[in-house]
């Protein structure tokens, strides 16, 4: 038999060995099904190297090279041209960490002007599909550039596509790329994402990311899928310089006397209903055990509309919607993005404030609309919950108001990130609006602990 190398939907198949070769038994398995060894696809790189001279080049699945002519000269910050050599250094593999508007996508950029093959680039939202696709046109306007995801099923050398799409069509398309760009990396080593990586033939891998942590601590899956983190800045290091210069103030508010009494018996009816089933809140495996028993007797129901009752008190008190104002009236002419965790408290100040807001639910147009009008300086106040936390440029937005928050500190650092684009005499202000003795004490406090990695 033939000794080769193939691409079989999304894996590596050897065929024509009775034994693997010194230095694959850690890649390959046998398959009994097929009588070969077969591999995931991350590593084909390392894999080749280890096949030099037992196979020929015309034995083994190649990617395009392909000649990216840039047409726009950039003019590199000292962090972005550091970056890019670590990354170069690493034979092109790994993360690089830097906060929103530090110029990520610039990495990106010159990172598939270098590698010179055929290049996809992987984002998690529909809007950056669409910014990434303009940015490279804008980049390389020799090359078509193809989507794949929102209706789009282009087939081209240079590709953008949202994590959805590419996870579902890289068993048949991984052998086609030679470097592999994932915006957001840290969504990728979620379970059905994590797929994209594994299929993929590219040797050249490049993350890009603001917070790789998860909570489920799969990040350090990304060594494997696309390699160690080879550069990192905080936004505290860039601030003053290539981001605007900021400050996070805390308000603290108190509830009333009849809010703090409905409080305190609403979180004893739900924490005496976690303690009988045995469930801590403090995981997502915890909180999902709670929603599905909770469904299933009179008991669990009230629980659960007993902490649907601690959130919107500790969430949306009166005295927040107090400060709140007195936060917009003290920054009345600033552009200013409100944060809530849920999307009734959007509404809420949205009908109180008279000021436009943006969820998930809120469609593609009338958000394009809403954002275009904020730019103009039509509309000067946003309320949102999470649905601008990653992949929208907010511009010039300098005043951001955290009015509810989870613990996450990812999201913490993507709100920050929303009002630090930098312009000239710009002074970035970040409030969180904390109410006393409640759940957002803790929450407060956990998403502003030092990060690590």
């Amino acid at each position: 038999m033939e000794k080769v190398l193939r691409f079989d939907r999304g894996t590596l198949v050897l065929e024509g060995f009775s034994d693997l070769p010194a230095g694959l038994d850690r890649f390959f398995e046998f398959d009994a099904r097929v009588d070969a060894f077969r591999s995931s696809c991350e590593q084909y790189q390392e894999i080749v190297k280890r096949l030099k001279g037992k196979i020929s080049r015309n034995q083994a699945p190649r990617y395009s090279r392909f000649s990216l002519n840039q047409a726009l000269e950039f003019d590199l910050y000292p962090h972005q041209q550091e970056a890019l050599e670590r990354w170069k250094t690493n034979d092109g593999r790994g993360v690089v960490v830097l906060p929103t508007g530090a110029g990520k996508s610039l990495v990106g950029v010159l990172a598939l002007a270098w590698a010179g093959r055929s290049g996809l680039v992987i984002v998690p939202t529909i809007d950056l599909m669409h910014q990434w696709f303009g940015l490279l046109r804008a980049a390389f306007p020799d090359t078509e550039v193809g989507l794949l995801g929102g209706g789009y099923h282009d087939s081209n050398e240079l590709m953008v596509a949202t994590y959805d799409s590419a996870a579902r069509h890289m068993d048949r398309l991984g052998n086609r790329f030679g470097i592999l760009i994932a915006d957001e990396v840290h969504h990728l080593p979620a379970g059905f994402y994590r797929n994209i990586a594994e299929f993929c033939l590219a040797p050249f891998r490049l993350g890009l990311t603001a917070t790789p942590e998860r909570g489920d601590f799969r990040h350090a899956d990304l060594d494997r899928l696309i390699g160690p983190v080879v550069y990192r800045r905080e936004a505290v290091e860039l601030a003053g310089d290539v981001l605007a210069p900021y400050v996070v103030r805390q308000i603290y508010v108190e509830l009333s006397a009849l809010e703090r009494a409905d409080y305190e018996a609403a979180r004893l009816r739900r924490d005496e209903y976690l303690q009988k089933i045995g469930v801590s809140l403090r995981s997502l495996d915890g909180w999902q055990r709670f929603v599905m028993l909770s469904a299933r007797t009179p008991e669990g129901r009230q629980a659960m509309r007993a902490h649907q009752e601690v959130r919107r008190l500790s969430n949306a008190a009166p005295a927040k919607l107090r400060a709140l104002e007195m936060i917009l009236a003290e920054h009345a002419t600033a552009k200013t993005v409100i944060f809530t965790e849920d999307n009734a408290t959007v509404y809420e100040l949205s009908k109180r404030f008279l000021v436009p807001s943006i969820t998930h639910q809120t469609p593609v147009k009338e958000r394009q609309s809403i954002l275009e009008s904020f730019k103009s300086g039509e509309y000067r106040v946003l309320a949102t919950s999470k649905a601008l936390n990653e992949g929208v440029d907010v511009p010039d937005a300098a005043i951001g108001v955290i009015l509810s928050g989870s613990a996450v500190q990812r999201e913490f650092i993507q709100r920050l990130g929303r009002i630090l684009r930098r312009s000239e005499g710009k002074q970035a202000v970040l409030y969180q609006v904390v109410t006393r003795r409640t759940r957002e004490e803790h929450a407060a406090r956990r998403r502003q602990e030092p990060l690590q990695f």
